[in-house]
């Protein structure tokens, strides 16, 4: 008869129902403090604060149990609302700005230099009443590029001559295959019986794509030679690059390596995290007000923006203007963003920069996706009506039509995109980074 021998489970020991515990407990507080936000934090924002930004963007996307953003029911102030000549608005910053004679910044390197000079001051990603919620979130981590503005090309940036004959020979190289398949193409096109009509339209498409690719590979090298054989235009460019690498080495603090596409892109997104001093002080005005009555902070999504950059921008955002004067390139310019807020949220904010508006304090415009335009006046007074008149009769000040809203926006996967890259052209999917 075989004897089952039966085995006493042991009780877990206490150290190990602590450990366990222990373990239980800190998966919770990471997974509460790891809670997606709709919005990404930006690549600025360092470790310590991540957890404050993503708490203060919470504030921002919270579920309020009642209508939001444009479903809201809200009755626009007159101030925010288009002048029965379109043109006016953009005509009133563009005076300004010219009365102002501002240097209005081309590209990153611009904007370094006026950095440098003190005349643009750091937003923190995150301040006692306000949230920078997407600013530069269509910044690139691509290399940087010199903006021509006459030719309104993009030139890229060396360290040195000799990396520039590198890319030169790069592309003398790369243009010899697809220039040998094209001729192989066509020897085989005259061969062609005309009645293989199926293999001749094939071939005619391979011979097209060809030409293509080897046109596109010319103008990039042309365009580099048109620059770098200059030898004044060489120095120019060179120095640019050098502009931006002394920066780099030394940001308040911060460095960033220009050879990294990750500390590239958050070297831009720090770039346009600036403002003029002027608006600033009008910006901290409204966050206060609202942080005050709302305890939520005040979303920002644009403050300065080099013409580069707004072109950019402009190619997929109906918002941003493309005049040769744009008023974000200012930097007196910033953006607020209401796609959250209630009707009672946005009716306190519009009315509150209405009251700033006829004071001639500000320039502003309810804006149709989701954003209040804010354009302050640094005098605290609007430009004299026969400036504005002026650039009413210019071509310059006129904007374009603006395009029908677009459907949500999605990533190649089919993934939903945060609002804000909606509004500034759909570049990012959700992250809990």
């Amino acid at each position: 008869m075989r004897v089952r021998r039966i085995t006493q489970q042991r009780a877990p020991r206490p150290v190990g129902l602590a450990l366990l515990c222990l373990l239980l407990i800190v998966m919770f507080a990471n997974c509460r403090s790891g809670k997606q936000t709709y919005q990404p934090p930006p690549p600025t924002v360092e470790a310590p604060q991540i957890d404050p930004w993503k708490e203060a963007a919470r504030k921002v996307e919270e579920d309020r149990g009642e209508p939001v953003g444009r479903k809201a029911q809200v009755e626009i102030p007159a101030e925010l609302q288009h002048y029965s000549d379109r043109r006016r608005f953009l005509a009133v910053q563009v005076a300004e700005t010219r009365e102002q004679a501002y240097k209005l910044p081309l590209d990153y390197t611009d904007l370094v230099e006026l950095i440098q000079k003190h005349q643009l001051v750091e937003m923190e990603p995150l301040g006692a009443d306000y949230i920078l919620y997407g600013v530069g979130e269509t910044a690139t981590d691509e290399p940087f590029e010199h903006y021509d503005l006459q030719t309104g090309e993009n030139v890229p940036l060396y360290d040195t001559e000799e990396e520039y004959k590198k890319e030169d020979d790069k592309l003398a190289e790369s243009l010899k295959e697809p220039q040998a398949r094209l001729a192989r193409l066509e020897a085989e096109i005259k061969k062609m019986p005309k009645r293989d009509r199926a293999r001749r339209s094939a071939l005619l498409a391979e011979s097209a794509e060809s030409k293509k690719s080897i046109a596109a590979i010319a103008a990039r090298k042309n365009l580099l030679e048109s620059f770098y054989k200059n030898p004044e235009q060489r120095r120019k460019l060179l120095s640019e690059y050098q502009t931006l690498v002394d920066m780099a080495s030394s940001f308040e603090g911060k460095s960033y390596d220009l050879n990294d596409p990750a500390a590239r892109r958050k070297y831009k997104v720090r770039l346009l995290s600036f403002i003029r001093p002027e608006a600033r002080e009008v910006l901290s005005e409204i966050a206060h007000s609202y942080k005050e009555k709302f305890n939520r902070p005040l979303p920002i999504t644009s403050l300065v923006r080099p013409e580069q950059y707004q072109k950019r921008l402009s190619e997929t955002n109906a918002n941003a203007t493309r005049i040769s004067m744009p008023p974000h390139a200012t930097g007196l310019a910033f953006d607020v963003y209401n796609y959250y807020m209630t009707s009672a949220e946005q009716q306190f904010l519009m009315s509150l920069i209405a009251k700033l508006k006829g004071e001639g304090r500000v320039e502003a415009l309810r804006e149709k996706r989701d954003h209040i335009h804010v354009f302050v006046f640094p005098d605290g007074r609007p430009p004299e009506e026969k400036l504005v008149a002026k650039e009413i009769n210019q071509k310059g000040a006129k904007p374009r039509l603006e395009a029908k809203n677009k459907p949500e926006a999605k990533t190649k996967r089919g993934k939903k995109v945060s609002p804000v890259a909606q509004a500034q052209g759909g570049r990012r999917s959700r992250s809990s980074n």
